[in-house]
């Protein structure tokens, strides 16, 4: 038994990059019955690792499910890779799968595991297996926990949506220094009547899909909600009531007349405010960092997210997609329901 394990083994890792690929497309059409031969193989690697974590891949609802075909195609990508798969568990059948998995170092981890993923259109998050379930959601807004840029959207009933978008765009890739910016974008808004904000929020502002579903898990199972916005009170107030957060800080923009001045008031809430923010609640809660979920998509945001535990880049600009250890790429929010481990 103990030789003809260690000729699979030895086989497996002869293997060219043709006969893998064959193996996979193969794998894609066997019946479920033969999973846990694959199982096995990847369960033969010699290994001295012993850092467990957990390996989520997801699908969106609506579009390609994840197959159990392509879970299973998954466990010799990985074995080939020197990734021990222990154990797999469905959280929801065509969305959610978890790899229980041991290894020595998570970037590398994650790393092999998108590129085992190829061209699919899946997500995958790889995070320890331990303490999955969050205590705190902290999270940006705009384009985060709503479609739009809310200043971007203002700017239009001035005539100015492409200039301020151009802006924008540049803001949260990094590219401009983030108080300068806002404080730009805010002066082109001058003489803007109030009324057109409550027009903007009505007919523009709609919830990401996934985000009230996110919420309510989270809080229904005892964590704390906080949204942390470079944009502005106005908005904020209003999304935090809609969806659940507990608070939510942001902007304010100076008004005189029943008009917008042009101006917004200091301090600005920048990214060093975000991060403070975090460091305050987990302060507050008696929690650590590493118990903390934060979603964001731009430059702004990346002090947070690489503070948390769970520091998620949802479909981010590049410089953050880059450096956060979590990315949602194709998904909805309702992705991070099944990161945390709930059903």
């Amino acid at each position: 038994m103990r030789k003809s394990r260690y000729i699979c083994w030895l086989s497996a890792l002869m293997m060219t990059e043709g006969d893998f690929c064959a193996i996979r497309s193969a794998n894609a059409d066997l019946p479920l019955a033969v999973g846990p031969a694959t199982i096995m193989i990847s369960g033969m690697l010699p290994t001295s690792y012993s850092t467990h974590f957990v390996i989520t891949l997801l699908a969106s609802p609506g579009k390609e499910p994840l197959s159990t075909a392509f879970v299973e195609s998954m466990l010799p990508t990985l074995a080939l890779q020197d990734v021990v798969v222990n154990n797999t568990a469905w959280l929801k059948p065509g969305i959610a799968c978890d790899l229980f998995v041991t290894h020595d170092n998570q970037d590398a981890l994650d790393a092999k595991v998108h590129a085992a993923i190829c061209d699919h259109p899946y997500d995958a998050v790889v995070q320890p297996a331990s303490n999955r379930g969050k205590k705190l959601i902290i999270s940006d807004m705009d384009s985060t926990m709503i479609t739009v840029e809310c200043i971007d959207e203002l700017a239009d009933f001035v005539g100015k949506k492409s200039e301020v978008s151009a802006i924008t765009e540049r803001a949260m890739n990094g590219e401009l220094d983030f108080a300068a910016a806002l404080t730009e974008r805010v002066s082109l808004l001058k003489g803007l009547p109030l009324t057109m904000l409550q027009e903007c929020y009505d007919e523009r502002v709609k919830m990401m899909a996934g985000a009230k579903e996110l919420l309510q898990t989270m809080k229904k199972h005892g964590a704390a909600a906080i949204l942390v916005s470079g944009g502005f009170t106005f908005f904020t107030s209003r999304v935090s009531a809609e969806l659940g957060f507990d608070e939510d800080h942001s902007n304010v923009l100076e008004t005189a007349h029943g008009v917008l001045t042009g101006r917004v008031l200091l301090p600005i809430l920048g990214k060093e405010a975000k991060l403070q923010k975090l460091r305050e609640a987990c302060e507050k809660l008696h929690i650590s960092t590493n118990e903390v979920l934060a979603i964001g998509d731009g430059a702004n945001d990346l002090p947070m997210l690489l503070a948390a535990g769970l520091g998620v880049a949802y479909h981010a600009k590049p410089i953050v997609r880059a450096q956060a250890k979590a990315r949602i790429n194709i998904c909805d929010l309702s992705a991070l329901i099944y990161v945390q481990g709930y059903q």
